[in-house]
């Protein structure tokens, strides 16, 4: 009789362990797939994944323009299908000199791109990046030796977090709740784009892009297209010609910092401070929009480098191998250095990848980035994306890109240019052609060990397949299987050849 104790527990424990491994199980096919946990939670909440068809892709160019005072935003519309069933949302912000984009913490994790800055920031006149991590300690400080011996908290003029200087090139990994900002002290515009996982299991609200502004009076159009706050709540339904105008009637509607939502007397108690100074927190008559312009040039501290660091910073290395802590966990890394390119072809151009291998916080965050550089005509071997989606903005140049999907069809074949943003579905068929001028971009993905699979060239599918293979699948003889296979000796990235004249 003692025997049958143990089954039942027995049989509770397996009972258990199956429903952890099929929820394991979900979770893992959620990261990797289209079908997410808390994208079928999501159904009612405006579409079903099962819509995403990606019948017709275009390459899109930002749908609002909002203007601040040091600096303007472009917002591409969230609505549209390569955004929405990407689980993305893209902004760009372009920072004037001595313009500060306000603090603020988005509900998914983001990685920025620098498309425009100094290119080597260690001179005067250059852009820097402030990220606020949760309990880390302010390991800058500064102090006045005449009163560090009376009372040393009297003494420090300023303590703060680490400040990071950043340049053309710079990727910036945050994660989700996480507020940062940004200042640009050189006399060229500073340009940021930025992309945000909304589908990443970080974000545990609604799959809509929504950024928490800590200071300012930012106009309400920021927020994610799908559901926009207002002072009064929630809204959903707004067509997009009302959201360019800033709301219905054509009035332009706000949204306040979060500050604006607290009383002033908790505020001035949790602060120690007066009501007064609690209720200008609330900026509720700022009309600087969400970057702000500084009177004189921003202070704060920032150790200069030696000639050694200096050396290091261009080459993109950290300072020293000590292993990373959360709270000293490297941000950024730059892409831009040919001297980094992970492919190389002095004839077709080069390829630099960052991911959780070379950047080790894009590990928690399930992103990666890509910057592609083709010369003159060349081409990208035509290629699938194994594991993520791929949203590539095009830096400079133009070429030519097509898309085809499962069944063969062509969802996207047209020109590209500058300052667009087309999206690669998950395993959709990619080529993409450089024109005269030479095309690159650089292509967020949602993986942190996004991985492709190419169908010519010297690694590509085609050279795994035995030849029979290739003359029987396609109906052609040994002798053309053969040139299939191997008329293409090139990786990655294809010199131009007497077929590869582009045409716009």
């Amino acid at each position: 009789m003692a025997s049958v104790p143990c089954l039942v527990s027995l049989s509770l424990c397996l009972l258990v362990l199956s429903h952890a491994c099929s929820a394991q199980l979900e979770q893992v096919t959620s990261q990797h797939g289209w079908t997410r946990v808390r994208g079928e939670q999501r159904r009612g909440e405006g579409y079903s994944l099962d819509e995403c068809q990606f019948s017709r892709l275009s390459a899109r160019e930002p749908d609002r323009r909002l203007t601040s005072e040091a600096g303007v935003t472009d917002v591409w519309d969230e609505n549209d299908d390569q955004f929405r069933c990407a689980g993305a949302a893209a902004l760009r912000h372009t920072i004037e000199e001595r313009g500060l984009l306000l603090p603020a913490y988005t509900n998914a994790p983001k990685l920025v791109y620098v498309d425009q800055g100094q290119l080597h920031c260690i001179f005067a006149g250059q852009g820097y990046h402030g990220a606020a991590i949760p309990g880390c300690a302010e390991t800058f400080q500064s102090q006045e030796e005449s009163q560090q011996q009376q009372d040393p908290r009297q003494g420090f003029r300023d303590q703060h977090q680490k400040i990071r200087k950043v340049r053309e090139g710079d990727v910036i990994a945050l994660p989700a709740g996480v507020a940062d900002w940004f200042y640009n002290d050189a006399q060229t515009p500073l340009v940021l784009v930025q992309i945000m996982d909304t589908s990443n299991p970080a974000n545990q609200l609604d799959n809509n892009f929504r950024k928490f502004f800590l200071a300012g009076n930012p106009q309400q159009q920021i927020q994610g297209q799908r559901g926009q706050f207002s002072g009064q709540g929630f809204q959903r339904g707004e067509s997009q010609s009302q959201s360019r105008r800033g709301g219905s009637g054509g009035q332009e509607q706000r949204s306040g910092n979060i500050f604006q939502g607290f009383d002033e007397q908790f505020l001035a108690e949790a602060f120690n401070v007066d009501t007064d100074l609690a209720r200008r927190m609330k900026n509720e008559n700022d009309n600087r929009g969400v970057i702000v312009r500084v009177e004189d040039r921003l202070q704060f501290l920032t150790p200069e480098f030696s000639e050694e660091e200096r050396s290091e910073y261009q080459r993109g290395r950290p300072a020293n191998g000590v292993e990373e802590t959360f709270c000293s966990a490297r941000l950024k890394q730059n892409i831009n250095d040919p001297s980094r390119a992970d492919v190389y072809n002095p004839r077709a151009g080069r390829i630099t990848s960052v991911n959780s291998h070379n950047l080790p916080i894009l590990r928690s965050l399930r992103l990666s980035a890509q910057k592609g550089h083709l010369y003159q005509n060349a081409i990208m071997a035509p290629h699938w994306n194994i594991n993520a989606h791929s949203i590539c903005y095009f830096t400079r140049g133009t070429g030519r890109v097509q898309i085809v999907d499962e069944n063969g069809r062509s969802v996207f074949d047209g020109e590209v240019r500058e300052g667009q943003i087309l999206t690669a579905p998950h395993n959709f068929a990619v080529v993409k052609r450089a024109g005269g001028e030479g095309l690159e971009w650089v292509a967020f993905k949602t993986n942190d060990q996004a991985k492709i699979s190419q169908l010519a060239g010297r690694v590509s599918s085609m050279r795994a397949f035995p030849e029979e293979v290739i003359a029987n699948s396609f109906q052609v003889s040994r002798e053309e299987a053969r040139r299939l296979k191997f008329n293409r000796d090139e990786v990655t990235l294809f010199s131009p050849g007497s077929r590869s004249q582009y045409r716009a």
